[in-house]
C-alpha cells in the first residue's frame, strides 16, 4: 500500500480519515484502499482522542462512497514511549482503549472494522491478544489485523523482530506505517503493510516527496 491519495492510480491506498475529512466531494476508487482513523496525529499533539466516536462513525459512512472500502481502523491508543507520556497513561490502558473503541466501532461499522494489537515489548502484545480473547474476540479468525507502535521505531531490526515473535499467533497481520527494510525482512510474516518510506527518502535526496511516480517505483522494488 500506498499512503497518499491517488485514485486513479489503480493501486491500493491507505488514506487517512484526516485527508478525506474536508473535501465537499469524494472520487471513485479504483483499488481497494483502507481508512486510518488519524490516531498518531491526534494523540502527539493533543494527548488524547478530540475526534468523538459517532464522528469518526458518520465520517466513515460517507467516505465509503468511494467504494472499494476494504477496512477501517479503528480509533486505537499507540504505545510508543513519547505518546504515553503525552497522555499521561499507562501502556495497559492504551491497550484497554483500543480494545474497547474496536469493540465499540465493531458494533457500529461491524466487521469494517478491524482490530489493532498494540504495546510496545513483545509482552505487551501478548496482553493485548488476551484482552481481545477474554472480550471473545478470536483474532485468528480476523481477515485482517492491525499491528500499532511499529512504524517510529528507530530499530528496524526490533519491529522484525516483534513481527516474527507474534508470527506464532498466526494472525493475518497488516502492519501500519513500516519502513521498506522491515517490509523486506518480516514479508512472510505480514498480509500487507502500508509505508511512507518512499516519501521520506524522496526529501532526504532532494527529490518531490509528493510524487506519485516515487510511490509507485518503490512498491515496484518492493514488490519485486
Amino acid at each position: 500500500m500506498v499512503s497518499q491519495p491517488w485514485w486513479d492510480a489503480a493501486v491500493p491506498l491507505f488514506v487517512s480519515i484526516r485527508r478525506l475529512r474536508d473535501r465537499k466531494t469524494l472520487p471513485a476508487a479504483r483499488a481497494p484502499w483502507a481508512l486510518d482513523s488519524g490516531g498518531f496525529t491526534e494523540l502527539s499533539r493533543y494527548g488524547r482522542w478530540m475526534t468523538r466516536e459517532s464522528q469518526y462513525v458518520e465520517e466513515v459512512a460517507r467516505v465509503a462512497a468511494i467504494g472499494r472500502l476494504a477496512w477501517v481502523a479503528p480509533q486505537d491508543w499507540m504505545c510508543e514511549p513519547w505518546i504515553v507520556r503525552e497522555t499521561g497513561l499507562s501502556v495497559a490502558e492504551h491497550q484497554s482503549r483500543t480494545v474497547a473503541s474496536f469493540l465499540s466501532l465493531r458494533s457500529a461499522l461491524g466487521p469494517l472494522v478491524i482490530p489493532v494489537l498494540q504495546g510496545y515489548g513483545p509482552r505487551d502484545y501478548d496482553r493485548c491478544i488476551e484482552l481481545y480473547r477474554d472480550a471473545g474476540v478470536a483474532l485468528d479468525r480476523e481477515p485482517v489485523v492491525g499491528l500499532g507502535s511499529v512504524c517510529r521505531r528507530s530499530r528496524s531490526r526490533e519491529a522484525v523482530a516483534l513481527i516474527r515473535y507474534l508470527s506464532d499467533h498466526r494472525l493475518q497481520l497488516h502492519g501500519f506505517g513500516l519502513k521498506g527494510t522491515v517490509i523486506h525482512a518480516a514479508a512472510r510474516h505480514l498480509a500487507s503493510a502500508d509505508s511512507m518510506a518512499w516519501s521520506f527518502a524522496a526529501r532526504y535526496e532532494g527529490r518531490d516527496r509528493n510524487s506519485l511516480t516515487e510511490a509507485l517505483a518503490w512498491r515496484a522494488a518492493q514488490l519485486a
